[in-house]
């Protein structure tokens, strides 16, 4: 039992061509600034409003910040698409339908000592209802207007995720042109 708990914690990292070369647990991977592979997905509703969550204060990094609907990594053997779905029924209570829209890389330092070094994959999608949190994941949700989203980044950047702010300044336009998917 505890070799396949310790096996489904392992992360993917990612080589200089973007292929796997190896897996890695999460804590060393952030305490070493490992590449690795990251999926982020994005929920609009039929407004364009994105469904944004509070990252729970019991997260060891970025916790209580708001960022997109959900984020999670690929587990080994999980391909990027199943563990977008994935994060989004253990972080939010629901599936839809997602398409992946680009990837990107980002590596940041944290105050606490970690670094991201992440291959990003954003996934969007559509839903119209309102989520069942899992609180252990999240603190708390809002619908928001990307617009405002921009307004507020640059108002109180501080409340907000690295990763979100880095999509939001440079890849927009990938996020827009949002249509209506089953």
């Amino acid at each position: 039992m505890k070799k396949k708990q310790d096996s489904e914690d392992l992360i993917p990292l990612i080589g200089m061509e973007n292929q796997i070369v190896g897996f890695e647990k999460k804590e060393k991977i952030h305490i070493k600034g490992l590449r690795h592979s990251a999926v982020s997905v994005f929920i609009f509703n039929l407004e364009n409003d994105l469904m944004l969550q509070k990252r729970s204060s019991k997260k060891y990094h970025s916790s209580s910040l708001w960022t997109n609907t959900c984020c999670s990594h690929p587990k080994k053997n999980e391909s990027i698409l199943k563990a977008a779905h994935r994060c989004l029924i253990e972080e939010m209570g629901f599936d839809c339908f997602l398409e992946q829209r680009f990837s990107f890389n980002y590596h940041e330092f944290f105050s606490n000592g970690l670094i991201e070094n992440e291959l990003d994959h954003v996934f969007v999608g559509f839903y119209e209802k309102s989520p069942i949190i899992n609180f252990k994941e999240v603190d708390n949700w809002k619908w928001i207007s990307l617009n405002e989203l921009i307004e507020n980044i640059h108002t109180y950047p501080d409340s907000y995720t690295i990763w979100l702010k880095i999509i939001m300044k440079n890849h927009l336009n990938q996020l827009k042109c949002i249509k209506k998917i089953r």
